[in-house]
């Protein structure tokens, strides 16, 4: 076998393995390859974070016909704007802006929402979190940080910063105990003014904490933010599933892609004696991805741990890291932004964010 057979046996290889974050050949990234003395070299171009996990899927793919020890994996991400709702434009700091939806309250759409913009930071992009739950704000709790942001000397609110995160919130602008008395316009002005009025410092991926429902904040909010995205939260339980359903046909109908379900509580987990059981139900969040004909993201179990830690204000991707837990939060993440690189991209640039491993 010559050196350049045996080079395209590798690479036909990856052409027959599926990435299992984006659905494509792996063979599809490589971006140059080499075989010399019997070592292999290869390097990929990815459009999402993780590439230490790609680099393991690649060696993984090739292990059945070369030593992993002779296989030399180089990576970068290069993450772009993409499109977002006609007539409207990305914000010159911020490439990408998430929305997460759930369609009614209950479900665990804010520690979802705060899990998986740490698990972006984690895996090497910039990330922020605007916390757009005017009504009942719960991201400075779980993320521990709180006190008025500094302002800038052109009138620009600094967010806070946790955990790598920046953070912006209604909460760190009113007291703990002030009841948001305010009509639908006055709660979309504010968000609009969290969003465009903060200082954010060239973001990747901007994870925005939707309040719950499907009304008219939901509505205004969606015409006026220029979206690359959504994802929605639902639990197993059919009331929640209805509602999450609703949450799809609002992004359906706004123009806004929906990258896919989070079955969030599918599972008890005893914290005594690690006995699991179906509390809301069986298969949920499947069903509606199936309906929906979206990918089901994962499935996040109900365990007192994950309550804990956001409670702490130190929430599962840095209580626990090495969790089953943090895992599941880490790969949704993957898939979540894997899924978004393969959306047409726009000519906007906010900062190039390359990343070398």
């Amino acid at each position: 076998m010559t050196l350049d057979t045996e080079l395209q046996t590798y690479l036909a290889r990856l052409d027959a393995v599926l990435n299992p974050i984006t659905g494509e050949p792996l063979g599809k990234l490589i971006s140059g390859s080499a075989l010399d003395s019997g070592r292999l070299a290869l390097s990929f171009t990815q459009g999402y974070p993780g590439v230490a996990n790609t680099k393991q899927q690649i060696i993984d793919a090739l292990a059945g016909i070369i030593s992993p020890d002779k296989v030399s994996v180089k990576g970068q991400h290069r993450i772009r704007s993409h499109q977002v709702q006609d007539k409207l434009q990305p914000l010159t700091s911020i490439k990408n802006i998430i929305a997460v939806g759930s369609g009614k309250g209950g479900v665990g759409k804010s520690t979802v929402s705060v899990n998986l913009a740490l698990a972006l930071q984690q895996a090497g992009a910039n990330v922020g979190i605007l916390d757009a739950d005017i009504y009942g704000p719960s991201q400075p709790t779980m993320l521990g940080v709180s006190g008025k942001p500094r302002v800038t000397q052109q009138s620009r609110m600094l967010p806070h910063l946790a955990y790598g995160l920046q953070v912006m919130s209604i909460g760190f602008l009113v007291d703990d105990d002030s009841a948001m008395i305010w009509r639908g316009p006055m709660v979309s002005s504010a968000l609009q003014q969290l969003l465009t009025e903060t200082d954010w410092t060239t973001l990747d991926y901007l994870i925005i904490d939707l309040p719950p429902g499907t009304g008219d904040i939901q509505l205004t909010l969606m015409q006026k933010v220029p979206l690359a995205a959504a994802l929605v939260v639902t639990t197993p339980q059919t009331v929640a599933v209805m509602d999450a359903a609703k949450a799809i046909q609002m992004f359906n109908k706004l123009s806004v892609p929906v990258l896919g379900v989070v079955e969030n509580m599918s599972t008890h987990i005893c914290s005594a004696c690690g006995h699991q059981d179906t509390l809301f139900g069986d298969g949920g969040g499947g069903r509606l991805a199936t309906r929906a004909n979206v990918p089901l993201l994962g499935q996040i179990p109900l365990e007192s741990s994950i309550r804990e830690a956001c409670d702490a204000g130190c929430p599962s991707m840095v209580a626990a890291p090495e969790s089953a837990t943090a895992k599941g939060y880490a790969e949704i993440a993957l898939r979540v932004a894997g899924n978004l690189s393969l959306r047409p991209i726009t000519k906007h640039v906010a900062g190039l964010s390359v990343n070398l491993q």
